[in-house]
């Protein structure tokens, strides 16, 4: 079976430490079927998740003030740090990844994350703001496809799966974003105006697109309704009530990124005993266990940020040992 067709293992975004370098051999080493382009936020403002993906937005800026990120008139300091370290860790995994061919996955935060994270001008969230949340899709939508053009470039054997990161995602569908003040909460968004924005963005990329959230309630139907190719989730928080869901999207072709592993230090158990709930999962759907490691991409179950580096990287060899388990013992 080629790597393209089964599910494998891969990261999530973010790692632990400063270096390009050493994060992109970590990487390409760990998961030499599916790597990816690996966040390192501890360098900052503007290499955490939110501010990375603010510095490829086009015609649009951000800059940092003590509650974090609000929208500028013009670029300034912290969007073109921003914009100099995404190169920086391009350069480095274009080195580690020489003639290689295969997945690679890019991450950048999904638009109502963004908008959750934005603070307009009075300090209120983008959020509110309809307009304003349009200008931001469209914006962001203009700066993912400039930077998948950049990855192409410069790994012209790469299948790019596209990663949005939409932690915010189910507190946006049902009005749980807090204000500025901390005293109320922000409206709920329609449902389809969620749900056509995010189909706008996953039309940016004709490869896979995966959105990512490690919060509860993850909005299966909603997002495979919108046209993505896969969800990546926090395995330990699926409850039953999301069984119909799931298994609608797994038959309909869905993949399903399974966080099995927890993101920071702690004991790991034997990588078939991390899938065992992969397994269960697929018994109670009644789906057939071979269609199991076509289906599942094995991963941390969130960025990796605040990890130790060691376990950084025995969490990563864990995922691909998991994954193997998975494929070979199905049942």
């Amino acid at each position: 079976m080629s790597a393209s067709r089964t599910g494998g293992a891969t990261g999530v975004g973010s790692l632990p430490g400063g270096d390009a370098r050493e994060a992109a051999k970590t990487v390409t080493g760990s998961f030499e079927e599916f790597p990816y382009l690996a966040e390192l936020p501890a360098r900052g403002p503007g290499s955490d998740m939110i501010g990375r993906s603010l510095g490829l937005l086009v015609d649009m800026y951000a800059h940092v003030e003590p509650s974090g990120w609000r929208i500028s008139d013009r670029p300034g300091r912290d969007s073109k740090r921003a914009r100099s370290w995404l190169g920086e860790d391009l350069d480095a995994l274009e080195e580690f990844t020489q003639g290689y061919e295969g997945r690679l996955k890019v991450q950048a935060v999904g638009p109502w994350t963004l908008a959750a994270s934005l603070e307009m001008h009075g300090g209120e969230s983008m959020l509110q703001d309809p307009g304003a949340c349009r200008d931001l899709a469209g914006s962001l939508a203009e700066g993912v496809r400039e930077h998948l053009a950049d990855v192409r470039k410069r790994i012209p054997g790469a299948e790019i799966v596209l990663q949005y990161d939409e932690p915010s995602l189910t507190a946006v569908l049902l009005g749980r974003v807090r204000s500025a003040s901390g005293y109320r909460t922000y409206r709920a968004v329609d449902r389809q105006v969620v749900e056509g924005t995010l189909r706008e963005l996953f039309a940016v990329h004709d490869g896979e697109v995966v959105v990512h959230s490690c919060a509860p309630e993850v909005p299966f139907g909603l997002l495979r309704r919108a046209g993505v190719s896969g969800v990546s989730f926090d395995f330990s928080l699926l409850t039953e009530r999301e069984d119909d869901a799931i298994g609608e999207a797994v038959e309909a072709g869905t993949k399903l990124f399974a966080g099995v592993v927890p993101g920071t230090d702690g004991p790991l158990s034997d990588p078939g005993g991390s899938v065992m709930g992969v397994r269960k999962l697929w018994r109670r759907l009644g789906l057939t266990p071979g269609t199991l490691a076509e289906s599942v991409v094995v991963t941390p179950a969130c960025g990796l940020a605040g990890a130790s580096p060691a376990y950084a990287r025995a969490v990563q060899a864990h995922c691909v040992r998991a994954a193997r388990s998975l494929a070979d013992n199905p049942e």
